[in-house]
């Protein structure tokens, strides 16, 4: 089965304190983007598509060698608003979409395939990865079936219950999507909400309302979810990163 990747790449990372754009931040001398890329090339997909905005052109520059599509989000209106700017360039794919996050280079290749494999294997609309954190404060929640294990909901930590809020197996933002049924779901969305932007998750909404299976693959090592959002968590997942290097 055919199967294509679209990289977030958009964000300025404000936390940062920076105005380079955080998917530019380097890691062991080498921008995160990079760790991204190569793990998604390994994959040997139909088309690897990364999605610009903040200073468009320096990571088109930064990220020319790899045979990646870049595609333009201008504004800059929310993850859905993004992956939407895609749906051009993938408008004669038929297979599943694999949605990374250009700064989130810790996934590992292994885990990605696995996420794959379920999502195929169940014959899912979508399928997300996900970990079971100590502390869940902040994140979305996976609350799921009893009976059978697969996604019921997945609750943001402003909108969940006492009980819901119990719950430590979280959204990683690692998502396997089928391609037809994802831009069909992205146009119904809207922006009724207190950012005024296209959320990707209220696909899986759209998934429950009509009845769509959703899976989740839960990953064995929290540390591979972990995004960057500040200079302090630069700085964690680039001793992740040297690490894994020297153990390899």
């Amino acid at each position: 089965m055919s199967l294509a990747v679209i990289i977030m790449a958009a964000g300025k990372g404000t936390r940062m304190k920076s105005d380079l754009p955080k998917v530019l931040h380097q890691a062991n001398d080498r921008p995160l983007i990079d760790y991204v890329i190569d793990t998604a090339l390994a994959l040997d997909p139909w088309k690897t598509i990364l999605v610009v905005g903040h200073l468009a052109e320096l990571v088109r520059k930064a990220t020319g060698r790899y045979p990646v599509t870049t595609v333009l989000q201008e504004p800059q209106l929310g993850t859905g608003h993004a992956v939407m700017q895609a749906e051009e360039v993938m408008r004669d794919f038929h297979g599943d979409v694999l949605i990374l996050s250009g700064d989130a280079p810790l996934v590992r290749l292994e885990t990605l395939r696995e996420l794959i494999a379920l999502h195929r294997t169940e014959q899912a609309a979508a399928t997300v990865l996900t970990a079971e954190l100590a502390d869940p404060a902040g994140y979305g929640r996976i609350i799921r079936r009893k009976d059978n294990g697969n996604v019921l909901r997945i609750v943001e930590q402003k909108d969940g219950t006492e009980e819901e809020l119990l719950v430590r197996e979280i959204n990683s933002g690692v998502y396997v999507f089928d391609a037809r049924m994802l831009f069909q779901s992205l146009a119904l969305v809207n922006t009724n909400n207190a950012q005024n932007e296209y959320y990707l998750t209220d696909v899986f909404g759209i998934c429950f309302r009509n009845g769509k299976k959703v899976c989740a693959f839960k990953t064995g090592s929290p540390d591979e979810i972990l995004g960057i959002n500040t200079p302090e968590q630069l700085r964690e997942v680039e001793k992740e990163l040297l690490r894994r290097s020297s153990i390899s």
